[in-house]
């Protein structure tokens, strides 16, 4: 062995496997490979593939067109009623409304939904009336809406936990021989909760009519999505036995062609598809959030140009399945839907201090007695503050 040799030899290895562990614990960038479903380019063009397609009748693209437009303004109005101290909080969709309106619309009226806290648009396509979902957020009610009345389950705040109530219900579905299904939202960020993981184990193990469509806005809060996953989230669906499909999620013909053969593939008996619907948040995780402190404008301005509501109105205009006129209407319908959220909204009652010690025990708590006491303390100390100038 020649010195050198020797030398090396003797220089210790853990030094080496640590840069090497330091190394896979990097985030790896994801491959440009995976190919987006892709029907409607950002140019408003329409785009052929192999495997999707769909035809629809310009009353349903203008119906289409309008869904997304009134969410997206009833959604502004809601972020402008927070920043009015109306809400306590609000969650955006803006910039996911292709995802939501697109999967919504390709529901039938006997499939069940179970959503996160964000998915004011498959509300929208359910029929639930957009000023049910503000109470929850200005804290008067606990969701506002009966589920069983439009397929459409509460509001989930607790990260991923959805997904396995949408897989307990899709087994039952089964058992019952229905012929429906069920479809479970969520993000890029609640797929690395482990009730994600276990939803997957069970819907593939016991075949459930499910179809998960997660919704990667690039951002769960503020950790990109690179750094949650090795490999693009689609793909994680080839590892529990079911395919997965990646579309692009600012498409709304392409979201609705991907979700209307997952659904039919879960009533067929075949059993759940992982949707990823590739899309951006354009605003701000909730209201409580600052994004300018972790991601650029320049992410912000491409995005822009691929916006779904531009996209599906050049396609109209090109087409000449829209005029002027039907643009003009509406505009003012969604004048009067924010009009009317405004006057739904402050007509609510103010929400009720107290009422979160009501319930945490059946019979009552010496603590939470304590802690009442002193929260109501120091609400009283606002008042005499008050009264003192």
């Amino acid at each position: 062995m020649t010195v050198e040799g020797t030398a090396a030899a003797r220089k210790p290895r853990r030094s080496t496997k640590r840069v090497s562990a330091a190394k896979k614990a990097q985030p790896q960038p994801q491959s440009s490979g995976p190919q987006l479903v892709q029907l409607l380019s950002p140019g408003g063009e329409r785009v052929e593939h192999p495997d999707f397609s769909i035809d629809l009748t310009p009353d349903e693209l203008r119906g289409l067109y309008r869904d997304m437009v009134l969410t997206r303004r009833f959604d502004g109005e809601a972020t402008a009623l927070q920043r009015q101290g109306e809400l306590g909080l609000w969650a955006s969709l803006l910039g996911q409304e292709a995802a939501q309106i697109g999967s919504g619309r390709a529901l039938r009226d006997d499939d069940y939904v179970f959503p996160t806290y964000r998915e004011h648009g498959v509300a929208w396509c359910r029929g639930v009336d957009p000023t049910n979902l503000l109470g929850m957020f200005r804290g008067v009610n606990h969701g506002g809406w009966d589920p069983t009345s439009n397929n459409f389950h509460l509001y989930t705040i607790v990260i991923g936990s959805q997904t396995l109530h949408a897989t307990g219900y899709a087994m039952g579905v089964a058992k019952d021989g229905a012929d429906s299904a069920v479809i479970a939202y969520f993000g890029d960020g609640a797929s690395s909760q482990g009730d994600v993981a276990e939803s997957f184990t069970f819907s593939a193990v016991y075949n459930a009519p499910v179809v998960f469509f997660c919704q990667n806005n690039q951002w769960a809060i503020s950790e990109p999505t690179e750094r949650q996953t090795r490999v693009p989230l689609y793909q994680r669906a080839q590892g529990y036995g079911f395919p997965g499909v990646r579309v692009d999620g600012n498409d709304v013909l392409a979201c609705l062609a991907v979700t209307r053969w997952a659904l039919e593939r879960a009533r067929r008996g075949e059993g759940p598809t992982l949707v990823e619907a590739f899309t951006y948040r354009m605003g701000a995780h909730t209201t409580s959030d600052d994004p300018t402190k972790y991601r650029l404008d320049d992410e912000r301005a491409a995005w822009e140009a691929k916006d779904p509501i531009l996209r599906l109105g050049t396609l109209l205009r090109n087409e000449g399945a829209a005029d002027d006129d039907f643009f003009a209407a509406l505009e003012e319908e969604s004048d009067v839907l924010a009009r009317r959220v405004r006057e739904a909204v402050r007509a609510m009652p103010d929400p009720d201090d107290m009422a979160i010690f009501d319930h945490v025990y059946a019979d009552g708590h010496s603590l939470v007695d304590e802690e009442r006491a002193q929260f109501a303390a120091y609400q009283a100390s606002f008042a005499d503050a008050e009264e003192g100038k």
